[in-house]
């Protein structure tokens, strides 16, 4: 005899703290917000160090920082990314280390459901590297702003997916922030740029990012006058290695909830043309009840009977009604 499968334990909340995390960690139709840790490798440099600050910086507050050394594989063993980021409910992450053979290397990871989707090494250019402090401008953008994204560069646009198709959706989803129905213009204070050069041979082309602030000045019109300014950091990356995502992965990732479809419109429809054509169904109607105009030429003679056989007085002629009265008198 068999002996029965065990069932899965259910977390049952002990307190309405633990359940409004619980009920915040479930499935929900409109995704939260990618919340990000940033880690480090047992050895990293200063470089590494410095730019994984200016990422939680542009981050904040959807970044959670490790001050700890993590020893870490993530194309070997990637586990330990997932616990972390079941733990602190993240699905992205950034980890920095550096080596002999991969110098200054950062590692974007993207998870789905606490599992690792996707990933992708970048090497940082040490020599053009600098940092948000190198630039001395007057402002920086406040906590928690979105930023503008912009990408120029014809392997960003390839119709095939490649490495850097794969880095545009990784920086599209690492810098959009929470999802938003209006903005104020106010908020628009700074830009992230991200460029690459077009491909010479074998070699894989850099990707270069760039920040800049916004300012608008009078410019006489209505239209204000846009200029902007370097804030940093600027950063120039080699591409390293990748991991594609699993297919079916990628496909349940893709997946959107049938509450968000557009419920289609019954008897609506489009022509060739473009335009809308409806049809609508009407019930039996009774024309016996239809109020029409009343008009002299439709009136009843005096020989026509009604429905119950009288001759309307009111339709008599008046030329015999005055004929009527002269005999009388």
């Amino acid at each position: 005899m068999d002996p029965k499968p065990l069932a899965l334990r259910e977390v049952k909340p002990k307190n309405a703290r633990t359940k409004r995390y619980l009920d915040n960690k479930a499935p929900q139709s409109v995704e939260n917000p990618r919340t990000t840790l940033f880690l480090r490798y047992t050895t990293s440099s200063e470089v590494v160090n410095l730019v994984l600050k200016d990422l939680n910086a542009l981050k904040r507050p959807l970044a959670v920082k490790f001050s700890k050394k993590n020893n870490i594989h993530p194309f070997e063993d990637a586990s330990s990314f997932e616990f972390l980021s079941d733990k602190n409910d993240a699905s992205m992450i950034v980890f920095g280390s550096h080596s002999k053979k991969r110098p200054n290397c950062l590692t974007f990871v993207r998870l789905f459901d606490y599992k690792v989707l996707d990933m992708v090494e970048m090497m940082i250019d040490a020599d053009s590297m600098r940092t948000i402090q190198q630039f001395k401008t007057a402002t920086k953008p406040a906590v928690g702003l979105k930023p503008l994204l912009s990408f120029s560069g014809s392997a960003f646009e390839s119709p095939t997916s490649n490495a850097y198709t794969m880095i545009k959706s990784m920086f599209t989803d690492l810098f959009k922030g929470p999802d938003v129905d209006n903005i104020d213009v106010e908020g628009l204070q700074y830009m992230i740029h991200f460029s690459v050069d077009e491909e010479e041979g074998e070699v894989k082309p850099s990707v270069h990012m760039r920040c800049f602030l916004l300012k608008t000045k009078k410019s006489g019109t209505n239209l204000p006058r846009v200029e902007v300014e370097e804030m940093g950091p600027r950063i120039d990356f080699r591409v390293g290695r990748t991991r594609e995502p699993d297919p079916e992965m990628w496909k349940a990732s893709m997946r959107k909830p049938k509450s968000l479809e557009a419920k289609p419109k019954k008897n609506v429809e489009t022509d060739i043309i473009g335009d809308k054509v409806g049809r609508i169904h009407l019930g039996k109607q009774d024309l016996g009840q239809l109020q029409t105009r009343k008009m002299k030429g439709l009136k009843r003679s005096r020989d026509v009977a009604d429905d119950e056989g009288r001759v309307m007085e009111d339709e008599i002629e008046p030329a015999t009604t005055e004929k009527r009265a002269k005999v009388k008198a």
